[in-house]
């Protein structure tokens, strides 16, 4: 059996679990995904210091992780720690952003990223120009409401998000990317309630973890 290790950059590992088991959802019988937390930085990731932290705190946790995984994901919409991870482990590794932008620019599309954080804007946007999709990318649109408050109420969180989906049509967005793994459990809820394609960043993670297997 093939193997698949998620990595969650926050150190929060109920949502560690959480985005494991969709992951596990999506990959085929034949795979076995793990979840492995970092333990050091933000239980959020909310902004470009986070982010910092987080990259340092994914490759420590590479550089001792005790695993023979045949593929990797990162999973935290801003990627940290990729390029480094990269580097430290032979098998792929694939970042959750990389992999939702890459899925919904496919054929040429214009898409947005629904998010929760504003201090990620400007991270998103560097992301959509290192994967070459930048031509293709309208806007980053935020949920209304403190995003630490919402996120530990599903229903609250999904609706919210929803509003920022709408603002990403406004935008002429033919698919949106739901921007961050804890929003994982949002994004599936809501995949039956939008017009467009709704791209759910973990689920396409895996897909291109397989890709590349």
């Amino acid at each position: 059996m093939r193997r698949i290790t998620l990595i969650n950059p926050n150190t929060n590992s109920a949502t560690t679990r959480l985005m494991a088991k969709i992951a596990q959802a999506a990959a085929p019988s034949s795979v076995s995904v793990t979840g492995a937390t970092v333990t050091q930085g933000p239980s959020l990731i909310v902004d470009e210091a986070g982010l910092e932290t987080a990259a340092k705190a994914v490759a420590a946790l590479l550089e001792t992780i005790d695993d023979e995984a045949d593929g990797y994901i990162i999973s935290a919409f801003g990627d940290p720690g990729l390029a480094a991870a990269r580097h430290l482990v032979p098998a792929p590794v694939v970042g959750i952003a990389e992999a939702g932008m890459t899925e919904a620019a496919a054929g040429g599309r214009r898409f947005g990223v629904a998010t929760t954080l504003p201090g990620l804007e400007a991270a998103i946007r560097r992301r959509a120009e290192a994967y070459g999709v930048a031509a293709q990318f309208v806007s980053t649109r935020l949920i209304d409401g403190d995003p630490t408050c919402i996120m530990d109420d599903p229903a609250r969180l999904a609706d919210a998000l929803e509003g920022a989906i709408q603002r990403c049509l406004d935008d002429g967005a033919e698919a949106v990317v739901i921007g961050g793994g804890p929003l994982a459990q949002a994004a599936k809820a809501l995949a039956s309630r939008v017009p467009i394609p709704l791209i759910e960043p973990v689920p396409a993670t895996v897909r291109a973890v397989m890709r590349c297997l």
